[in-house]
């Protein structure tokens, strides 16, 4: 079974809010702008790239790359660069392809970014069109699964007022979720005064988690870990610069909280020294930038340091979200629990047939061939800025 047509699906879905919760937002002529405390850009709109692979049995396949900015330059990558080779190829040859994709640019120094992103979506419909074919679930075609429901945690307390944080807080614990993680790093003060109010509204038995947005030296990181240590917090995430491998290395030797980190990143060499270099206790693969072949990779390099793997999961829509849940349910040393972007999960529901559902603090492994789900394809048309197809 041949791939006879590609179409490519830059979208970007306007909606009354953005991610992070920041309405101000809104205003202005361009699509993108800076949080205060952060130096990432952010869009106004939620923003995704879809792939869509057709067979000549008019089998299809989705794939997703997180595109949280410029949807349009994968989905060029993948119309412009990657069609030629992979028309005509079969669905079955997914390690080769992948590596015929990743040798066109690696000589010109493209072997992360954009690039790879690109190949995730490809990926990913892939194994969802090979999943059909063979009438069998991602998670089987991957080993099994280990598990059926999968344990969430809320990512995001999206409100300002420390007050509001915790009334929130108090909402999803009222509704079944046992573990929040907070995207903060407004200084080591705030931060460890943010989770001490967390931590006495919530209760020792609550599992609270910390995303540090890069924001912190070492010597700051130590110190906002100890206090954290102290209010019994599960992980410290990303607060170095993500090229800090040495850093990271200190760091996660200095202080006994576990060190997650790996978003940035897109392939098992890249993982390979952070694992070489002690950089961090926790990998966290996203995905949408890596694809399921290359996260089940990086997967079973940590094994082999004994590290466990949570994965990343931020704006992705249904293709990503449906393709981490496949990957939960396979890995061996998965950490346990997933992350759930509340303002995400609703909207990408709007574009699958079915919704993906994660009720009283677990997802449910969707069922289903392939990556289990249905996508809406008018609504995926409807909101794609510049659909490309090619086709033999």
């Amino acid at each position: 079974m041949t791939i006879t047509k590609i179409e490519v699906f830059p979208v970007k879905i306007k909606k009354e809010h953005v991610y992070l919760g920041d309405t101000a937002a809104l205003s202005g002529d361009y699509d993108y702008y800076l949080r205060p405390e952060y130096r990432c850009p952010y869009s106004k709109n939620m923003e995704t790239m879809l792939v869509k692979l057709t067979t000549e049995r008019g089998l299809t396949g989705w794939g997703e790359a997180l595109a949280p900015v410029l949807p349009e330059v994968a989905g060029t990558v993948i119309s412009n660069l990657f069609a030629p080779v992979l028309l005509g190829k079969s669905i079955l040859d997914r390690g080769v392809l992948w590596n015929l994709l990743y040798d066109l640019m690696r000589d010109r120094g493209y072997y992360t970014g954009f690039m790879v992103d690109a190949i995730a979506a490809v990926d990913c419909a892939l194994w969802d069109l090979c999943g059909k074919a063979m009438k069998q679930p991602v998670c089987r075609l991957l080993g099994g699964a280990y598990r059926k429901t999968i344990p969430a945690y809320v990512s995001g307390l999206p409100v300002q007022k420390l007050e509001d944080k915790i009334a929130l807080a108090k909402e999803w614990q009222q509704k079944g979720f046992t573990a929040i993680k907070l995207q903060i790093g407004y200084g080591v003060e705030e931060d460890l005064k943010i989770m001490a109010a967390l931590r006495d509204a919530l209760g020792d038995d609550f599992r609270l988690m910390i995303d540090a947005h890069w924001n912190y030296t070492v010597a700051q990181a130590i110190r906002l870990a100890r206090g954290l240590e102290r209010l019994n917090v599960e992980f410290l995430e990303c607060p170095l610069n993500p090229e800090l491998a040495e850093g990271y290395a200190e760091l996660a030797a200095a202080v006994d909280i576990p060190v997650a980190m790996g978003e940035a990143d897109r392939t098992h060499w890249q993982y390979k020294q952070l694992l070489d270099r002690k950089s961090c206790d926790i990998l966290q693969p996203d995905v949408g930038r890596c694809g399921i072949t290359e996260l089940m990779r990086i997967a079973e390099l940590a094994e082999l340091y004994g590290k466990p793997v949570a994965p990343h999961l931020s704006v992705g829509q249904g293709a990503c979200i449906a393709a981490t849940l496949q990957c939960d349910a396979a890995l061996y040393n998965f950490y346990g629990m997933q992350e759930l972007q509340p303002s995400i999960l609703p909207v990408a529901n709007e574009f699958l047939i079915n919704p993906i559902r994660c009720e009283k603090g677990e997802f449910i492994l969707p069922e289903g061939n392939g990556l289990g789900i249905a996508i809406e394809e008018d609504k995926v048309r409807y909101y794609s800025s510049d659909s490309k197809r090619s086709e033999v």
